[in-house]
């Protein structure tokens, strides 16, 4: 078994190394910034209740989530909101801990100031308060002859550590928090953590760490002491957390569905005398007093924890546990921590996940190809950062360009609608060229003939070649096909070959415009009217074979007598229908058509409807 099996075969507990590995550690060099979540990968996975766990984190308070839930209501903290506040202002991050210091050195919560001139700028916000506090401080002590600003990157909450003992790809890490603040302020990390061994201080009552959260109605307390049990299970020895006493409480505070505790409401918008605003009031005045009557009781253990960590955010609950009489908890308190890392709902369950994500080394495994992705990111990030070229501007244009545009849209307006005698009026005022391109060039239809012919336009045709002289040859390199060619129906391409017969053939050459031979408007109308009649005569054709078929079925199945029959019926509808239809265009007949099948839909239907 190698050393680094033989090692990390189990969890790696903070206060109790094996001594060979304790011995050997050395300050990982190069990790004291912010790792990427890559780089962090906690050897026992934690418990989610709300679903499957995934690594989350935050790059700019260093702050790991186990699920997303976690890392959106980091987003929404206060240390988040903090944080971001100092990166406009282009100052460095604080972590977590610092943050709570902060909160800790203005005597009250970060809900107001003490004094008015901080609070009267941005509504008494809290971290507006705070970050002018801060900000004056700094300028302060950069105008003092004998201090100076720190600037710099904000410190990570895990110390990364190296080992002989273990390959130079993994790391081994461990909160900041467990260190006193004199091992943290010096950076003595290596002594700090051999002194905090168990095998170290062999006492007959060991260390032990006091953790408290409060918020939404929701108190919870532990004492933990450092030295866990060994307990022997299914033959292999296993470490078990000792825990010396542990209490929680919960009250119906918090508004449904709006949130906020009630005090807050009442602050904002004035007493509630609701029913509901009563409870909750009197449920965080009891709430209070279960917390302080608790705290009074543990007296002891808090005096004699080595460390404390806290969770209360908001005025109500830190005025819960700091600053009134006789308080066992002072905010000024060296040992207090806050949790480096995003918490749930405060249960006595969650204190023990907190435990073990404090007391558990961390392992990071990194290749080589990731080290130097890593450090090219980190190389990329420290040079400043390359500003887009702004967009060219579009060209005025000109005055014709302009006028070009307008007469295009308006042209092409007319053309489609079919407007030939408005077309004609709007080129001979605007004294426009009967073969006026379009602008921006139209590529399908680059000239006013091109245009009409794809719209199937025959008037329109017409008017442009015998009026307006139009030239039909008109092609360019986009658009080889002439007008002719574009054509998608009979009349328009009749519109072309009786401008043939009325300009005549010496007008244009109309063969390579791929016209046709010429046709007259006579020729034209006595093609329409063969046509017109050939289409009547197969039409009574089938109306005489409908009567025959009608009659051969009359007879086969007689009606009664005395009643009309149904092919007499069927001729006084049809000789109806041609009275109707005589001397209408066949659009006309085709629109009658139309309606006479409507009316006919909506009497069956009417008919059902009276079934």
């Amino acid at each position: 078994m190698s050393n680094e099996e033989q090692l990390l075969r189990r969890p790696l507990y903070v206060f109790d190394l094996p001594s060979n590995l304790i011995s050997n550690l050395a300050l990982k060099t190069g990790r004291e910034t912010p790792s990427p979540p890559e780089a962090v990968e906690t050897p026992v996975s934690t418990p989610n209740h709300d679903g499957e766990a995934t690594a989350t984190s935050c790059g700019l308070c260093g702050v790991n989530s186990t699920t997303v839930e976690e890392q959106k209501a980091h987003v929404r903290s206060d240390l988040h909101r903090f944080n971001l506040k100092r990166r406009i202002a282009g100052q460095a991050a604080v972590p977590e801990a610092e943050f709570e210091k902060m909160l800790e050195d203005m005597n009250e919560s970060i809900s107001g100031s003490e004094n008015d001139s901080e609070s009267s700028g941005d509504d008494n916000d809290p971290l507006s308060t705070l970050f002018r506090r801060k900000a004056r401080i700094a300028s302060e002590a950069t105008g003092s002859p004998h201090q100076t600003s720190k600037t710099g990157p904000g410190k990570a909450p895990i110390i990364w550590y190296s080992s002989p003992l273990l390959p130079h790809t993994v790391s081994l890490g461990v909160y900041r928090a467990l260190f006193p603040h004199v091992e943290r302020d010096g950076a003595d990390y290596i002594s700090g953590l051999q002194s905090s061994q168990l095998k170290a201080n062999p006492e007959e009552n060991p260390a032990h760490i006091f953790m408290c959260m409060i918020g939404g109605g929701h108190f919870a307390a532990m004492v933990v002491s450092l030295a866990p049990r060994n307990l022997k299970r299914q033959g292999t020895m296993e470490r078990e957390v000792t825990v010396l006493a542990h209490k929680t409480f919960h009250r119906y505070t918090t508004r449904r569905k709006q949130g906020g505790a009630q005090s807050s409401n009442d602050s904002a918008k004035g007493n509630a005398q609701s029913a509901g605003a009563q409870i909750r009031r009197y449920n965080e005045a009891m709430l209070m007093t279960e917390v302080r009557d608790l705290l009074a009781s543990w007296r002891g253990f808090i005096d004699t924890a080595k460390l404390i960590f806290i969770r209360a955010t908001g005025s109500v609950n830190r005025r819960t546990l700091f600053g009134y009489e006789d308080a066992p908890l002072r905010s000024h308190d060296p040992r207090i921590r806050g949790f480096p890392f995003t918490t749930r709902r405060a249960t006595q369950s969650e204190l023990l996940r907190c435990f073990t994500e404090l007391t558990r080394v961390k392992i990071s495994r990194i290749d080589e190809a990731t080290l130097a992705a890593l450090a090219e990111e980190s190389k990329k990030a420290a040079e400043p950062p390359t500003v887009k070229p702004a967009k060219p501007e579009a060209p005025k244009l000109s005055k014709e360009e302009e006028a070009q545009i307008l007469h295009s849209t308006q042209l092409a307006a007319l053309v489609r609608r079919s407007k030939a005698a408005a077309l004609l009026s709007y080129l001979t005022t605007n004294k426009l060229s009967p073969d006026f391109q379009f602008h921006p060039p139209n590529h399908h239809s680059p000239t006013l003939l091109h245009l009409a012919a794809s719209s199937n336009s025959p008037a329109v045709v017409s008017a442009l070649l015998t009026k307006a002289g139009s030239d039909p040859t008109c092609t360019n390199p986009q658009q080889p096909k002439t007008p002719f060619e574009l054509a998608g129906d009979r009349a328009t391409r009749d519109a072309f070959r009786v401008a043939r017969a009325e300009l005549g053939e010496s007008k244009w050459d109309w063969e390579g415009a791929r016209v046709p031979t010429a046709l007259t408007k006579g020729q034209a109308e006595e093609r329409e009217n063969r046509e017109r009649a050939d289409n009547e005569k197969e039409e009574k054709a089938r109306r005489r074979k409908e009567l025959e078929k009608l009659k051969q079925q009359e007879v086969k199945s007689p009606e009664r007598v005395g009643a009309r029959s149904l092919a007499s019926s069927v001729v006084m509808g049809l000789s109806r229908r041609e009275e109707e239809e005589k001397g209408l265009t066949p659009e006309a007949k085709v629109r009658l058509e139309r309606e006479r099948r409507a009316r006919a839909a909506e009497e069956r239907i009417r008919k059902l409807q009276g079934k």
